[in-house]
């Protein structure tokens, strides 16, 4: 999954056309695909069993901020040609995530037991199962789970006015524009 955002990256300037690249994490919101995953475990599951991975960490960042960068950079010389990092104001695990969550959507914590043995190949055939996220998607995106996704470079908010949201204002903002639908 982060291997073929880097070959669109290098596709789109290989073209000949100045591109400023927008990287981020989990975007929290309608339509992004992790979102869902996780809205949707913590909507369909009383518990989990979850593979280690939940512990990497990950800075995700609300829909509404990706949306309010790309506007941003837009026509933005100082944004042309460069590669910006963007996320939300937290830094959190997986786990924190879904219990965050949780919280949100249903006022509660999800028990959660982290075991050292699920595989890739299991974990994405149970997200299949109980979420509308297909094998393939869910495989890919596991795989990029164990690899930590955080803001290294600010750079973005020398050019972009504004702070991000913490996870849990994006939480409340993705149910009450219908990202908790079902």
């Amino acid at each position: 999954h982060l291997r073929s955002r880097r070959e669109v990256e290098g596709k789109l300037g290989e073209a000949g056309v100045p591109v400023t690249v927008l990287r981020a994490a989990i975007v929290v919101g309608a339509g992004g695909i992790s979102w869902e995953i996780t809205r949707q475990l913590v909507k369909n599951l009383p518990a989990m069993v979850v593979p280690k991975w939940v512990n990497t960490l990950t800075q995700p960042i609300a829909v509404d901020d990706v949306i309010r960068y790309l506007d941003g950079v837009i026509g933005l010389e100082a944004a042309v040609g460069k590669v910006l990092e963007i996320g939300g104001s937290d830094q959190l695990t997986y786990l924190e995530m879904m219990q965050q969550a949780a919280e949100v959507m249903t006022g509660r914590r999800v028990p959660i037991v982290t075991v050292p043995v699920l595989t890739p190949s299991l974990s994405s055939h149970w997200i299949a199962f109980v979420t509308d996220v297909d094998t393939t998607t869910a495989k890919n995106l596991i795989d990029s789970m164990a690899t930590e996704v955080v803001v290294r470079d600010e750079t973005i908010l020398d050019l972009v006015p504004g702070e991000p949201m913490t996870y849990v204002e994006a939480v409340r903002l993705a149910v009450e524009e219908g990202g908790a639908k079902d």
